[in-house]
Order: C-alpha cells, then sequence, then structure tokens
C-alpha cells in the first residue's frame, strides 16, 4: 500500500485542540451576504468595468468589483468593501499584499513595472502593479519623484551583461537546497569545496513565469535525452543525432497543470483546456500518478522527460506518494529519461518545506525543479533549478541553447532575493507550520460536520490544502458563497475547494476564512 511520509512535526497546543474538539457544530454567524457585488455596479466601480469589457481581451469571468489596494491577507475595492484574500493571488503573494520590505526595493523600479510581463501568464497577466501608470494608482508619488529615484538604478539590462542580483539570487536558492534537501541533496547536506566546485554545483536559469519556467525544463531535457541517445552507442555521435534520436518522449499524468504555452499545454490534459487549439506538440504519454501499474510501458527507452506535481495544485490538491516518487525516479534511470517537478504552486514553503520533496528520500529527487509563483510576491519571475549532470548539456557556444530578454532582470531576481531570504528565517518557517496546523485541524472538523457534502480526509499539506466534495457542482457555489461573505477561495479540478492563503496569514484570519466557509456549507 502506498503511504505518505509526514512532513509537519508542528502539533497544534492542546488549549486549541480542546476548543474546536468542544464545538458542536460549524460556524452560522456568516449567513447574511455582506459582499454582493452591487447591481447595477456603483459609480466608482461602473467605468473600470466598462474599460474592461471594451478593451481586454474575454478570457476571465470576473465579479463585477474592482480591487484598489492590498495589506498583508486583506485586499479592498473601489468602493471601499474589505475582503479576506485566502487565495494569495492564486498562491503568489508569499508574505501578503503591499509587504513594506518588497515595497521598499520596488519604490525605484515603479516605472518600469508598466513596461514589464505583458499578457505572461493566468497568474501574473492584467497584474495591476504592471499597469499602473495609466491610471493614476501612483497618484501619491510625483513624476519628478519617481523618476529621480528610478534613474539611480538599473531596471533592465538583458542577458547579454551580467547584473549584481541574478547570481545572488541562485546561490541563495542552491545553498538553501543544500541545507534543507531537494535535487538529491538530504538536508544538512555538505558545503565542501567539492560540492561547492562550479562542476558540481546545481544551476539556475531565470524566466518571467512558470509557465516559462516549464518549457525551459521540457528543453533543456530533450537536449540531455539525445546526448545520452548518442553516447550510448558506437557511431550515433557521427550523424545528425539531434535529428535521429527518437528519444523524443513525453510522460506527464492526469490532472496535472503545468502552463498554458503550446509545450506546456501539451502536458496539461485537461480537455477544457487543450480542446480549442489542438493539435499540440506530438509525442506526448500520459499516465495516472500513485499508480505503479504501467509505469514501465508509460516511462520507455523512447522517452526523454518525466514531469509531475509533487502536490497536483489545479488539478484538484493530490500529492504524490513518496514510493510512487521512488518507482518514478527509479523507471527514469533506467531509460535515461529527466525527470521534472513543476513545484510553481507547491514549492518554495508553501508545503512546509523548501521543496514539497525536500525532505523524501533522495532516491526519489528530480533532475530539476521549476518554481515561480511565491519567489518574488507578486512581481513576474520563474526559475528552472537543474542538477550540474542536466545542466552541462546548456551552453553559450556557438549554438546558444536557451535564452530570454527578460527573465534574470536586477529588479525580479533583488525582489526575490529579498522574498526567499526572509521565507527561509526559521522563525517564519515556525509560523508557517504552526498556522496551517491550527487551518487544518479547524479544517479537520467539516467533514464530520458535513459528511452529505464532504470528502472525509482533508487534502494536502502545508498551506496547499483541498476540501474534497462529493457534488461536483458544490464547489463554485461555496466560492461564490464565501466571496459573498468577504472571502476569497478558489475551486480546483472537479470537485475541491482550494485552500492557499498568503504564508504569514494569521491564526485570527484562519478563524475568520473558516467560519465564513461553515456558514457558506450550511446554506447548500
Amino acid at each position: 500500500m502506498l503511504t505518505r511520509l509526514p512532513v509537519s512535526r508542528f502539533a497544534l497546543s492542546s488549549s486549541a485542540r480542546r476548543l474546536y474538539s468542544a464545538r458542536a457544530g460549524p460556524s452560522k454567524a456568516y449567513l447574511q451576504a455582506t459582499h454582493a457585488p452591487a447591481s447595477p455596479p456603483s459609480a466608482r466601480t461602473a467605468p473600470y468595468l466598462s474599460l474592461s469589457s471594451t478593451y481586454l481581451l474575454p478570457v476571465y469571468a470576473r465579479p463585477d468589483f474592482v480591487l484598489e489596494r492590498g495589506k498583508g491577507s486583506w485586499v479592498w475595492d473601489v468602493d471601499g468593501k474589505k475582503y479576506l484574500d485566502f487565495t494569495a493571488g492564486i498562491a503568489v503573494n508569499a508574505l501578503g499584499h503591499a509587504d513594506e520590505g518588497v515595497s521598499k526595493l520596488w519604490m525605484p523600479f515603479r516605472v518600469a513595472l508598466a513596461y514589464s510581463s505583458l499578457g505572461r501568464s493566468q497568474t501574473y497577466g492584467g497584474n495591476p502593479e504592471t499597469a499602473c501608470l495609466g491610471i493614476g494608482v501612483m497618484q501619491s508619488f510625483t513624476s519628478f519623484h519617481v523618476i529621480t529615484e528610478q534613474s539611480n538604478k538599473i531596471l533592465h539590462t538583458s542577458n547579454v551583461y551580467h547584473n549584481e542580483w541574478a547570481g545572488k539570487l541562485a546561490e541563495l536558492l542552491v545553498t538553501l537546497t543544500q541545507k534543507e534537501g531537494g535535487l538529491g541533496f538530504a538536508p544538512n547536506s555538505s558545503s565542501s569545496s567539492n560540492v561547492q566546485n562550479a562542476e558540481n554545483v546545481p544551476k539556475v536559469f531565470f524566466a518571467n513565469s512558470g509557465t516559462e519556467a516549464n518549457e525551459g525544463a521540457l528543453k533543456v531535457a530533450r537536449k540531455v535525452a539525445k546526448e545520452r541517445w548518442a553516447a550510448a552507442a558506437p557511431g550515433r555521435k557521427d550523424g545528425d543525432y539531434y535529428s535521429e534520436c527518437p528519444k523524443t518522449r513525453i510522460a506527464c499524468f492526469e490532472s496535472g497543470f503545468h502552463g498554458r504555452s503550446m509545450g506546456a499545454l501539451s502536458v496539461t490534459t485537461n480537455p477544457k483546456y487543450q480542446a480549442p487549439f489542438a493539435p499540440l506538440i506530438p509525442g506526448v504519454d500520459v499516465g495516472k500518478v500513485n499508480q505503479l501499474e504501467g509505469l514501465n510501458s508509460l516511462v520507455t527507452e523512447d522517452t526523454c522527460a518525466v514531469i509531475v506535481e509533487p502536490v497536483q495544485g489545479e488539478g484538484g490538491i493530490h500529492p504524490v506518494n513518496v514510493e510512487w516518487l521512488r518507482a518514478l525516479r527509479k523507471r527514469c534511470d533506467e531509460v535515461g529519461a529527466v525527470l521534472i517537478y513543476d513545484e510553481i504552486q507547491c514549492g518554495l514553503y508553501r508545503s512546509g518545506t523548501l521543496w514539497t520533496h525536500s525532505e523524501y528520500p533522495v532516491d526519489c529527487h528530480p533532475d530539476i525543479v521549476t518554481m515561480a509563483k511565491p519567489l518574488a510576491n507578486g512581481y513576474p519571475i520563474g526559475a528552472v533549478l537543474l542538477r550540474p549532470s542536466v545542466a552541462a548539456t546548456m551552453t553559450a557556444g556557438k549554438c546558444r541553447t536557451h535564452g530570454t530578454t527578460f527573465g534574470g532582470s536586477p529588479m525580479a531576481c533583488a525582489v526575490g532575493y529579498h522574498v526567499l531570504s526572509r521565507l527561509s528565517q526559521p522563525e517564519m518557517k515556525e509560523q508557517i507550520a504552526e498556522t496551517s496546523a491550527y487551518l487544518m485541524e479547524r479544517l479537520s472538523h467539516l467533514p464530520k460536520w458535513f459528511p452529505e457534502i464532504l470528502e472525509e480526509n482533508i487534502r494536502g499539506r502545508g498551506f496547499i490544502l483541498g476540501l474534497g466534495f462529493k457534488d461536483a457542482t458544490a464547489p463554485g457555489k461555496v466560492a461564490e458563497l464565501a466571496r459573498q461573505r468577504g472571502v476569497f477561495v478558489l475551486t480546483a479540478g472537479k470537485d475541491a475547494i482550494r485552500l492557499v492563503p498568503s504564508l504569514n496569514v494569521t491564526k485570527a484570519e484562519v478563524d475568520y476564512a473558516i467560519d465564513v466557509l461553515e456558514s457558506s456549507l450550511s446554506m447548500l
């Protein structure tokens, strides 16, 4: 039987356990809607909605209110209504909204924000920070002040030149991985001179979003596989092995989500995302996570890459079992395939550790880790972290094997360095462990109080949690009911509510969110 390693060592206090064990039933304090959008929209809201309907591509179904500002886990619309954002911008705002430390870093860069990351992805496309100059959000700063501040900083250099922050952020990602575990390193791995020799150090490539990170990882895997195929038999390297190599297939898994660009979309096997854009890239094989049967036929000698989320996020919050990951790692080694862990949503402490796989045995670690969402707390950035043996294939010689115009900019990496430095502090990790355990304790009562509505077990770990519903129509209804009571939550997959708050959310904010969810469930 497949099992999952426990990762949270933080026990909820006995007083908190007694408090919620003693409750007779769910909260019904929020049965009345307090945040339903006005109909018709207010005089402040209506012009923004009109601009959006006239000029924006209509690919999002949004409620009829307009967010204006945020602080911590809270946001306010232009009419002054206050909401608890228990989505963190789709698992992005790890330090919450308008974090003072991040804001200080961003001050010199605000003018440049208007020109960056236009339409990069679902997560970052339409980011209000990137469009703020055109609509007067920066009225509190004079043009002279902003331009003067900006003139003292380098905003963009391209990757033709070095900048001071890309190397610092890359070093931090690598050294934290060595210390806390992941990518073949057990926790507290030695940082001896041999490990830190440049040839033995993992490498980082910076992009602008999660989908770009996954595209880069798939490219690397394709090239690695071709070189492994050519080296496996005499004479293969003498020919045009890039075009002759049959080792080009990619394996992915049902309920996975890896992005919306054509390569990433091809390994995101949800028909609602794929069908309108077929045909997608060929040579993709689809399996099921946690299913050992058929693994050998899924990952074959012709497989170049295998991509999987250690906790499937968009697909419904489904953790992947350690024994299955070990078997997958073993099969990839047998056939020379590159194993990619997409930790864009579940990584960078959201699941309770640096990487979801950080404390797993090293014999189930990947060759590549992709990341994005929380790395710069809302400023667009993505990254690919690669084992040295895999990174060695990528060069800047006659054939420049990969590149980006905006990825790894001074601003993105400076913000990323600040955010990751704070997330990795012991007190921050302790707070994540304590508050996520508190959230899990509160959630654990819901299936008992609503057995006809909810699945028995809470899905996920840390701050990537899901409530599974027996009726697939219910999650959308509950999300709307919660929003009308001042709390943002997300749906996931076909049958789940997804809870991905900011990593510095407080227990009081958890209480409000769960009280609203309990009231909303009571109304079904």
